[in-house]
């Protein structure tokens, strides 16, 4: 590709953290660095560091990376209220959003730098991609344990806060069964169902509710009911935050109908109240974001982050690093933001869940 050679790059990461964020950042600075000969630099907490002042930018080598692969969150920091074309701040008082954009543009050049890697999920290369519209030479690294940007078949992030599903699965199928309860374990999906789905999989899960199949209360009952029937008198309730009734809406934390929450408490209070069970309920919460990665993600992440290094020196913006099959690409950010990739409810995962009698609630 023409154009000038890439020789400083930055690299951030944005939105919420997640497990492998560090192994990306490692893979980066080793290969542009040892392989490329390169220089990297690391902003904080995602395009806010574009924002303020240089304070929040400094070179990354391989020794300041050394020991991250195992290590959880991020060392860079990360934000998810930082969108320099809707960036808050007070006047008079009052909290309103303005364009900072142009100030990230005019801190990337008094940077020098000739790239920019962002690691995030569908907010943040949204941002990105923005900025590429702009002229700014950017490269995308998915990032979102979700598991939803469709042009990946698969995040890092995604294995791990699985597994960490699946083990409190694990672990509410003794105090289950020891108390002969129902037990509601919501986890995190907003719009996808895909760590409640794959979890209750393998977790054993008698009940899984996603966003993607809305549910009626009296059919969960039904489940309940039949297993008790059957002289197994505890139930295992797998609840994506994101999950909704059929008769209604998904359930908010604030009257503004903006975050998630409280999902895993309505749908324990309405089984014990229609069917007369004792139910109580676990949220995961940001359990889920935290811990170390498995090994499917520290390799995963390793291989964007390398990949990531390799698209930047060959110029290739405006592009995400992605796995399709066994193999590592890049398609363009346009086509990778702004479609969720979200459980098909006649897909094959849903199938087998119900094939080994799982009940979605419909």
């Amino acid at each position: 590709m023409s154009g000038q050679a890439v020789k400083r790059i930055g690299v951030l990461t944005g939105g919420g953290d997640c497990p492998g964020l560090n192994a990306v950042i490692r893979a980066v600075v080793k290969t542009a660095v040892n392989e490329l000969g390169m220089t990297v630099f690391g902003i904080t907490d995602g395009f806010e560091g574009l924002v303020r002042d240089g304070r929040c930018v400094y070179e990354l080598t391989p020794d300041s990376v050394r020991g991250l692969l195992p290590r959880g969150g991020t060392i860079l920091g990360a934000s998810n209220r930082g969108n320099p074309f809707a960036f808050p701040a007070t006047r008079k008082g009052r909290t309103v959003t303005v364009d900072k954009s142009r100030t990230v543009m005019n801190r990337f050049k008094a940077l020098g730098l000739d790239a920019l890697v962002v690691i995030g999920g569908d907010g943040s290369l949204n941002i990105a991609h923005e900025f590429a519209l702009r002229g700014m030479p950017v490269v995308g690294v998915p990032k979102t344990i979700d598991n939803d940007l469709s042009a990946t078949d698969y995040t890092f992030g995604f294995n791990t806060a699985v597994r960490t599903a699946t083990e409190a699965i694990d672990k509410l199928h003794t105090t289950a069964e020891s108390h002969h309860r129902v037990m509601a374990l919501e986890v995190m999906g907003r719009d996808a169902g895909w760590i409640a789905l794959s979890a209750g999989v393998a977790g054993g899960a008698d009940v899984i509710l996603i966003p993607e199949i809305p549910y009626r209360i009296g059919r969960v009952c039904e489940r309940i009911a039949a297993r008790h029937d059957a002289g197994r008198t505890f139930s295992i309730v797998v609840v994506a935050e994101g999950a909704r009734p059929a008769s209604g809406r998904a359930v908010y934390a604030d009257a503004a109908g903006k975050r998630l929450g409280g999902i895993g408490h309505k749908v324990a209070h309405d089984i014990a109240r229609k069917s007369g069970h004792e139910t109580r309920v676990t949220v995961l919460g940001h359990l889920q974001r935290g811990g170390s990665p498995s090994a499917f993600d520290r390799i995963l992440a390793s291989r964007f982050g390398a990949a990531a290094a390799r698209l930047a020196v060959e110029r290739g913006f405006d592009r995400m690093v992605c796995l399709h099959g066994q193999n590592i690409e890049s398609v363009p950010l346009a086509d990778a933001v702004g479609k969720l990739k979200t459980v098909p409810p006649d897909g094959d995962l849903v199938r087998t869940a119900r094939d080994l009698g799982i009940s979605f609630g419909d």
